[in-house]
């Protein structure tokens, strides 16, 4: 019983992650659009780098690509709440049951861990050539929340007796 709670309240943690995450997004929007519109103009660089072709300069392009990112993260908070609710709902249940319970969440986690491979590490640190900036490189921190929900869904998959 303590796993499953355990695995629950891990998936609640990220949901809630997200949800702050959104709320900052939404309520101060300009703080992290900031970020998106200097690693897509790429104007922090390193000097004379072969790659600025591939900036993005036309403002409105670099909002939608921001309120892409927005949208990821809420359907993420979204499939999280709703699995964290679903895996609660399930926990004294046979171990069928919660495994069943568990596809909300194993989605809410991978969707998580698309964005920040794909979104952050691929294309801004490698198409964008993020890793190149002192001021607005985000590798760092997109790795360590892959780690952390990584690991949480490793957690999570891992099939419990009865």
């Amino acid at each position: 019983m303590i796993l499953r709670l355990a695995k629950t309240l891990l998936v609640a943690a990220v949901a809630f992650f997200y949800t702050l995450v959104v709320f900052n997004n939404l309520t101060d929007y300009g703080s992290n659009y900031a970020f998106v519109h200097h690693v897509l103009l790429m104007d922090t660089t390193f000097p004379g780098n072969h790659g600025m072709w591939r900036a993005i300069h036309p403002l409105w392009m670099q909002a939608a690509f921001y309120d892409g990112i927005i949208c990821w993260e809420a359907v993420t908070m979204l499939l999280l709440w709703a699995g964290a609710v679903q895996l609660l709902r399930a926990v004294g249940k046979p171990a069928p049951a919660f495994q069943e319970a568990k596809t909300l969440a194993i989605g809410g986690l991978t969707v998580s861990l698309l964005m920040w491979f794909v979104a952050f590490l691929s294309v801004g640190g490698e198409w964008f050539l993020m890793w190149q900036s002192h001021t607005w490189n985000g590798q760092e921190e997109a790795f360590r929340m892959f780690l952390v929900v990584g690991v949480i869904l490793l957690l999570l998959v891992m099939r419990e007796g009865e």
